[in-house]
């Protein structure tokens, strides 16, 4: 068993290396090609990553999304937001809102569901930072976009959660059974949202304290990785949100280890590209085609209304906020990803309505893949259209990665 996790943990990077490879050669970003080398390898072709190999790599997902949480929260640097003002928090606002708003009211009037719709409608509002993250990172993109995109995409989260939060709370008083209070359903995404800055906060002042007894470099990256790991545990053991507790950990860190944060990301990004790659490849695997004819019209509207909320979103709340042109125009299209909340929100979702959770898991799974190929071709046209991310004339097609 153990030699048969290792030969396929070598096949996952070298498919990962050769696909990412032909992605860079058709000019779409490396996470494209993980991801369909993943669904290459997964279940629905080749087998060679089974169902059960899936679930069993669930912990190198959490630590992928542990270290893209601290790695989007090190983006919150104080000095940013005395520049920018409140700009992120009400354009985050406006786009997760807007979704949600859209893809209810549509989902309303084609006659499903309410119930169904709000659901479908809350889980709308969720964005997942990670395949634009590897786009920001592998095409080295700079500007004010892409610094306004990574304070978005980290307050989404937060917004998204609040967002649920309420829609369970309607849900259940439109359930003839309801077993929830109404207050613990308000309640319970602030508490998410509190308990997960709180644990992150703690954890970035301890690693301050503790790094004043360790210098070296290569000790300090252990103690980031522990850490980095700690928080996500114990956000999980405490029904938080492991994604928030480490973009905490990562923007207290930033804003009170000034002198050597820079030196910590650096010294991190050098081990992490592998954790990457195999997180995106088992994500690929994850996904059964078999699945893609069932998501009928209630998929294919939700796919498209979710895209149109967050650009309109994006650009309303660019727009009152008074934001460069090629935020308000470009910011939409690079928040198309959605995963790791909105698949936890799935769960819930099943639970406050039973009758519809099959249709939901569908649904958001489909789309999910969808998002998670499309996503980041979208993110680098619209960086590339910010000037943001510059592609050498000449270039070859073949250039290293």
């Amino acid at each position: 068993m153990e030699s048969k996790i290792i030969i396929d943990v070598a096949i996952m990077l070298f498919a990962g290396i050769l696909m990412g490879r032909l992605a860079k050669f058709v000019k779409m970003p490396n996470v494209t090609g993980y991801l369909i080398a993943g669904l290459l390898l997964g279940p629905s072709f080749l087998n060679i990553i089974s169902a059960n190999m899936v679930d069993g790599f669930i912990v190198i997902s959490d630590i992928a999304l542990g270290f893209i949480a601290f790695s989007i929260g090190s983006q919150f640097d104080l000095n940013y937001f005395k520049k920018v003002g409140i700009a992120p928090i009400v354009i985050a606002t406006a786009e997760a809102l807007c979704a949600v708003i859209l893809v209810t009211l549509v989902l309303i009037l084609f006659g499903f569901d309410m119930k169904l719709s709000i659901m479908l409608g809350a889980i709308a509002a969720a964005t997942a930072p990670a395949q634009t993250i590897m786009v920001i990172k592998q095409y080295q993109a700079k500007g004010t976009l892409t610094s306004m995109l990574m304070s978005v995409v980290a307050i989404d989260d937060a917004i998204a959660l609040i967002a649920f939060g309420f829609a369970a709370t309607i849900v259940n008083v439109m359930s003839s059974n309801v077993q929830t209070s109404i207050a613990l359903s308000v309640l319970t995404p602030f508490y998410e949202v509190i308990i997960s800055f709180i644990l992150g906060a703690v954890a970035g002042i301890l690693m301050k304290l503790i790094f004043r007894w360790f210098k070296k470099p290569s000790n300090q990256i252990c103690i980031v990785i522990a850490s980095i790991l700690m928080t996500y545990w114990l956000a999980n053991t405490v029904h938080g949100s492991p994604l928030l507790a480490c973009m905490a950990l990562g923007g207290v860190l930033v804003n009170i280890y000034r002198d050597r944060i820079d030196t910590v990301l650096k010294t991190t990004d050098t081990f992490t590209p592998p954790i990457f790659m195999i997180f995106f490849v088992i994500s690929g695997a994850g996904f059964e085609v078999s699945a893609l004819p069932a998501i009928g019209l209630i998929g294919i509207l939700y796919v498209v209304v979710r895209v149109i909320g967050k650009v309109a979103g994006a650009w309303f709340g660019g727009k009152i906020t008074k934001q460069e042109d090629k935020i308000c125009k470009y910011l939409g299209p690079t928040l198309m990803p959605q995963a790791g909340v909105a698949l936890g929100l799935v769960v819930v979702a099943a639970k406050l309505v039973p009758a519809y959770a099959d249709q939901i898991q569908v649904v958001i799974l489909c789309s999910t893949f969808i998002y998670s190929v499309i996503g980041p071709i979208a993110a680098k046209i619209a960086l590339v259209k910010a000037g943001e991310i510059v592609i050498p004339p000449k270039a070859s097609a073949l250039e290293k990665n």
